[in-house]
């Protein structure tokens, strides 16, 4: 309706916005690898988290440079915001993982706001998946290693307090497809279906935003709305950006610190 009052054709986001084209591909044992957007989006990512804290810590000094001094004091957020809450005295036994989960899901998230990129890849689900994965195997691995693999079973599936017709019946399947299925599952949807409805709210604001402003005339009335819009949603994904590489990160730790427990 708004198109046919202006004389001006709106072209709303799409899921093509999601597929991008190779820009070449290798073909490595019969499968063939392509190296896009998003894997360089990814590498990006990649780089950005190596170069910081090496160019951080490679010669650290009592007094710290600004860049040090940033980067201790992301190292500090994540240890006594995220580990230490968790894991206590194993805090920093896992910081390492930790601090890699916070610091690289946040900088792919943060790529949905940077200029001429507003793209981010934990939107497409093979990463947050993989990230998932490795949280998964973590967490797994740590709690067959201080139970055994049938203690951990035993551990994580069964409820002591319960009665023993529900105890080894239907809690036992609810408490194996909570704790071990669907923990992963999880955590790849919740990082990943943020950023995709993320991405078609900044694209739809900004799409408007130029509509409004090539079509002219009484269009302009549009930007009032949408201009201011398009800004909060900015700041907001920057929010999105930061909490959703926390929640992954301290989700992590809980599970950790979940297999660690002494009972159930």
């Amino acid at each position: 309706m708004i198109s046919a009052i202006l004389g001006a054709e709106f072209h709303p986001p799409s899921t093509k916005d999601f597929v991008f084209d190779c820009y070449f591909s290798v073909d490595l044992f019969g499968i063939q690898i392509c190296f896009n957007f998003i894997i360089a989006l990814v590498l990006a990512s990649v780089l950005i988290y190596v170069l910081l804290f090496l160019f951080a810590f490679r010669k650290p000094r009592t007094v710290p440079g600004k860049l040090q001094a940033l980067m201790e004091m992301g190292l500090e957020f994540v240890r006594e915001q995220i580990a230490m809450p968790m894991l206590g005295p194993a805090a920093d036994r896992f910081l390492p993982l930790l601090v890699t989960f916070f610091f690289f899901i946040f900088f792919m998230n943060i790529f949905e706001v940077a200029p001429w990129v507003n793209f981010s890849a934990s939107s497409r689900v093979a990463f947050p998946l993989v990230l998932a994965v490795i949280a998964w195997v973590t967490y797994n691995a740590v709690g067959i290693a201080k139970h055994g693999f049938l203690g951990y079973l035993r551990f994580t599936c069964i409820i002591p307090s319960a009665p023993a017709i529900l105890r080894y019946t239907l809690l036992l399947v609810i408490e194996f497809v909570s704790n071990i299925v669907i923990r992963p599952i999880t955590l790849t949807i919740r990082l990943a279906a943020n950023f995709v409805a993320g991405h078609f709210l900044l694209a739809l604001a900004f799409l408007g935003t130029e509509f409004f402003f090539l079509s002219g005339g009484l269009s302009y009335l549009g930007l009032v709305v949408t201009a201011p819009i398009s800004v909060a949603l900015v700041a907001f994904e920057v929010f999105v950006a930061i909490l959703q590489a926390f929640i992954f990160a301290i989700l992590t730790a809980s599970y950790i610190g979940g297999v660690l427990a002494e009972e159930h």
